[in-house]
């Protein structure tokens, strides 16, 4: 099916971490995206039940660069405390995703109208997104816009050879996605080249690399398919 998009997203500062470690304290960049960061992009851009959606791959277009920040966190017991804080400095990156049916929740079996998801996305994506967009956290604001994956000219065009950067945070399995009642957290080790990352899907990553962080038990909302009466209008054949 017809189930893609590609992007274009872009900010003054990102900051990609491991999520399940945040506990305070500092906190420094991975040199990429995430998959689960550019998935929170996507689920701004547009997101329901009845979908998942897969980062396909990702395009660096602007060199590396960080910068340091100070910052006051709050602290567990009480006050502020101080700390230094690493951004990814002037980002800009090309996303190209893909959305499948979330065959775990049958509930939503009424609503997978491939065609009414893709039209909708792709107007959310010409709009900026339904929701706020950030890169790794929310005070990282970013924009996106749509783009041809692979256009324009992108700072690592021309690096010779393959970037590897280590053990690196890949994403976190739901149970209502991944039909387990447990909250894992996935990690892998991409490589860079020529400025693009091609991600593994979840189901691809090492079990090795994959841990369990709590029992937990979707409990999602009933809901009656989400049906939405006009969402095709404009949405005729050719359109797209």
């Amino acid at each position: 099916m017809e189930n893609s998009i590609e992007f274009k997203v872009w900010g003054r500062h990102a900051l990609f971490t491991d999520s399940s470690s945040k506990i305070g304290g500092e906190k420094f960049s991975y040199q990429i995206p995430t998959y689960e960061a550019l998935k929170g992009v996507l689920s701004s851009i547009y997101w329901k039940p009845t979908i998942v959606w897969f980062i396909d791959q990702v395009r660096v277009m602007k060199l590396i660069r960080t910068q340091a920040r100070n910052a006051k966190p709050i602290k567990f017991n009480g006050g502020n405390d101080l700390s230094i804080y690493t951004y990814l400095h002037d980002v800009e990156y090309q996303v190209q995703a893909s959305f499948d049916w979330n065959y775990h929740r049958e509930d939503m079996k009424g609503d997978r109208n491939e065609k009414k998801h893709l039209c909708v996305a792709k107007r959310m994506l010409e709009r900026g997104g339904r929701r706020d967009v950030f890169l790794g956290t929310r005070e990282c604001q970013a924009y996106v816009e749509p783009c041809k994956f692979l256009d324009d000219n992108g700072d690592y065009d021309n690096y010779p050879g393959e970037l590897s950067f280590g053990l690196m945070f890949h994403g976190f399995d739901y149970p209502d996605e991944f039909g387990k009642n447990q909250f894992r957290a996935r990690f892998w080790h991409p490589t860079m080249n020529k400025g693009v990352v091609k991600f593994k899907k979840p189901e691809e990553c090492d079990p090795k690399l994959i841990k369990t962080l709590r029992t937990m038990t979707p409990k999602p909302p009933k809901s009656n398919g989400l049906n939405e009466e006009g969402l095709l209008e404009g949405c005729e054949e050719g359109s797209l």
